[in-house]
């Protein structure tokens, strides 16, 4: 097998990225996700000792709920700074791919909490509210946080798309399918939970209004129950897509192919029976194929052609970090095959 050398400073990851200001795209994309995190956990903060305040003196169980969701938007927030930071560790002995992968493991707790203290509490009084009542107080000041949280929150938010319409410009893709298929799912549960506070914002101010209007505070513990169900509904989908790249994700099936392609079409190479890829952490993927080489060429000649197929997936494929090829004889004998789908 060819493989680069498991270090950051890959002379074949330096040239291409240095051709094609990669390097200082990954620095600025990794800043981009800091700051965005930064903010919206500012903002969850504040907001969360508002609502408090505000669900304390209207006694509006939808707002003690949006209180518990932005505090557990707030714990969030410091997993998601705490994934930033230790998985751009520069790789060592024991971890020669890097810590990357981290970056899933502490997003995945922060899933977990939204959906323990955010989703439980809403639940949770929701349905306390309905089986027993509340009694009502002022909602006025409900309704001023209720419309500050939502500047914050859409400021939070704003910051959050930008980045994402930016590197959905980047790929050639829409803001929905770079949500769909990104690594970087720390920018991704931002916006993920910016857009759910909004919605929860709007629940929890129907909430005090319809409480307000027919004086039942059924209402306020429906959209309290709401609330719950909206978060369970993103932790959700950001720990499952936590999990898939923790436990080693493939790229998209029409990026593999354009993979490998690109090897398929060297002169010295005859055939690529399989390839196979896996994220190793945000923007980073590591490509492992099995390469049948022309049976003319020399050694000299395939050490050359593997060195040039991994200086062009390195610099034509954003991400590539590690390449490893395997030369395999094409009789079709293999003793490792690629998985078929639904295996």
């Amino acid at each position: 097998m060819t493989q680069p050398a498991p270090t950051t400073e890959h002379a074949l990851v330096k040239e291409a990225q240095s051709g094609e200001g990669a390097e200082k795209g990954a620095e600025k994309g990794g800043g981009e996700s800091t700051g965005t995190v930064i903010v919206a956990g500012a903002a969850n903060l504040a907001i969360a000792v508002a609502k408090l305040v505000g669900g304390l003196i209207s006694h509006s169980s939808a707002m003690m709920s949006e209180a518990a969701h932005s505090f557990a938007d707030t714990i969030t927030e410091v997993l998601l700074f705490i994934a930033l930071k230790r998985g751009n560790r520069a790789p060592d002995a024991q971890h020669p791919f890097g810590y990357g992968r981290a970056t899933y493991f502490w997003a995945f707790l922060a899933a977990l909490c939204t959906f323990g203290v955010g989703a439980g509490f809403s639940i949770y009084q929701g349905v306390e509210t309905i089986r027993k009542g509340e009694e009502a107080g002022s909602p006025t000041i409900s309704y001023v946080i209720l419309a500050i949280s939502f500047v914050l929150e859409g400021s939070s938010l704003i910051k959050a798309v930008r980045q994402v319409r930016g590197a959905a410009r980047e790929h050639g893709i829409s803001p929905r399918q770079y949500l769909s298929t990104t690594t970087d799912t720390t920018v991704k549960a931002v916006t993920f939970e910016d857009s759910a506070a909004l919605v929860g914002l709007v629940l929890a101010a129907l909430g005090l209004f319809l409480e307000q209007v027919t004086g039942d505070p059924l209402w306020d513990g429906i959209c309290a129950i709401l609330i719950g169900v909206l978060l369970i509904a993103v932790a959700g989908s950001l720990a499952r897509a936590n999990v898939s790249l923790l436990i080693g994700q493939a790229v998209p099936g029409t990026t593999q192919q354009e993979l490998k392609d690109e090897l398929a079409a060297m002169d010295q190479i005859d055939d690529v029976p399989f390839l196979l890829t896996t994220v190793i952490g945000p923007g980073q993927l590591l490509v492992a194929a099995k390469v049948d080489f022309n049976d003319r060429a020399s050694v000299a000649d395939i050490e050359q052609a593997s060195d040039e197929a991994e200086r062009r997936l390195v610099a034509r494929h954003s991400g590539v970090k590690y390449v490893f090829l395997d030369p395999t004889p094409g009789n079709g004998r293999a003793q490792v095959r690629a998985p078929e789908a639904g295996e």
